[in-house]
């Protein structure tokens, strides 16, 4: 399949990155993106394997208007709510990228060309809600290559267990503390426990863990300046690395124990890490750092295409820069400690931000679909 090998059999960046396994995923959608084939060239010729989504994205595509102006006019004349008018919209998108993406799922056995869709946002706290809206983006969307974004709040966690028990794929999204992803990797063997008691066949349940980075940097960066001593200062740039390293080995841990390998002999699928959110924050670091620093095999980084480009033209992927790194990582963290960084504060306030963040998102989406809408209904009087 060209997608997954490509013809040319010069040796990039991307092409060594996908070789030590890593999936190579794209962090944006758009309707002009699935429209003008951009994706299909990048699924073709930048070894991208998937795409993901989040109502930032969602609200940059749908709020420039451009392709969705017939969408709007069908939707405003059926007098639909916006709430609904958003949700076939967003679900419309996501199904035609997971339909350019099919023959990466196929030829993988579903491991990758995924599409992922988050649910509402303003639901992070409400774990039936949650799980009610998961069941209808998959039912929506109606694609076995859609993945089910799902954030690790804490009331997020039952949910992830519910919704794997009844063998949704599910992309956990915006952990940032060891302690919580440890819960949600639990969470996803407790959902195929729950699966495998329901006689389904475990092999179809896939799911990734998304493990954020920049934002682990940009916060103790901001903290480390304000200590402001030549130890501090040192220490920037390295908590993030070292955070998403020492996930990986309790990745590796959890994966291997007796549970773990239990459910992988009955068909069941790893839970795979996927590096979330990187693209650099602070332009003194090098513009690839969270692609070549984080290269392990079978994990998933998916990037903006700001990063993608940057990866291509001169990433260095010098083989896998993650699994030995796990007693520098420790120390960098226990480091920052010692300044009076407090760990559990900050991946809290993250955790916090990043659910207020797309909670902003999704309603300035939902105003902009309102205004939208009514400038339709207008032209149609």
């Amino acid at each position: 399949m060209k997608n997954m090998s490509n013809a040319d059999s010069t040796v990039t960046p991307l092409k060594s990155l996908a070789g030590e396994g890593v999936s190579i995923w794209l962090d944006d959608l758009s309707r002009k993106r699935i429209e003008s084939g951009n994706l299909a060239g990048l699924i073709e010729n930048s070894h991208v394997v998937g795409v993901t989504t989040n109502p930032s994205i969602f609200q940059a595509a749908i709020g420039s208007g451009e392709g969705y102006e017939e969408q709007l006019a069908d939707l405003a004349t059926r007098g639909v709510t916006v709430d609904e008018a958003v949700r076939m919209m967003t679900t419309a998108d996501v199904r035609a990228a997971a339909d350019i993406l099919r023959p990466v799922y196929d030829a993988t056995q579903g491991r990758d060309g995924r599409v992922s869709i988050e649910v509402d946002p303003r639901l992070a706290h409400n774990t039936a809600a949650t799980v009610a809206e998961a069941k209808q983006l998959a039912w929506l969307v109606d694609r076995p290559n859609v993945m089910i974004k799902i954030p690790a709040t804490k009331a997020g966690l039952p949910a992830i267990t519910e919704v794997i028990g009844l063998g949704i794929s599910v992309n956990v999204t915006l952990i940032f503390s060891l302690e919580r992803y440890r819960a949600v990797m639990d969470a996803y063997l407790a959902g195929l426990d729950k699966a495998q008691a329901a006689g389904i066949d475990l092999a179809g349940i896939h799911s990734v863990a998304s493990f954020f980075v920049s934002r682990v940097d940009a916060e103790i960066d901001k903290r480390l300046d304000r200590v402001g001593t030549d130890e501090a200062k040192s220490l920037k740039g390295r908590a993030a690395l070292a955070n998403a390293r020492l996930a990986y080995e309790a990745y590796e841990e959890v994966f291997a124990s007796e549970r773990a390998t239990k459910l992988e002999t009955a068909g069941a699928n790893k839970q795979r890490p996927l590096w979330a959110s990187t693209g650099v924050k602070d332009p003194a670091y090098k513009d690839t750092l969270y692609v070549d620093e984080l290269v392990a095999p079978g994990t998933v980084n998916t990037m903006p295409e700001g990063t993608l480009k940057a990866t291509a033209d001169h990433g260095e992927i010098t083989g896998d820069t993650v699994t030995g790194g796990y007693e520098q990582a420790r120390a960098d963290l226990k480091a920052v400690d010692a300044l009076g960084i407090s760990y559990d504060e900050v991946v809290q306030q993250l955790e916090d931000e990043g659910v207020a963040k797309f909670d902003v998102a999704w309603n300035d989406l939902l105003g902009t679909v309102a205004n939208r809408l009514a400038g339709k209904e207008a032209q149609a009087k």
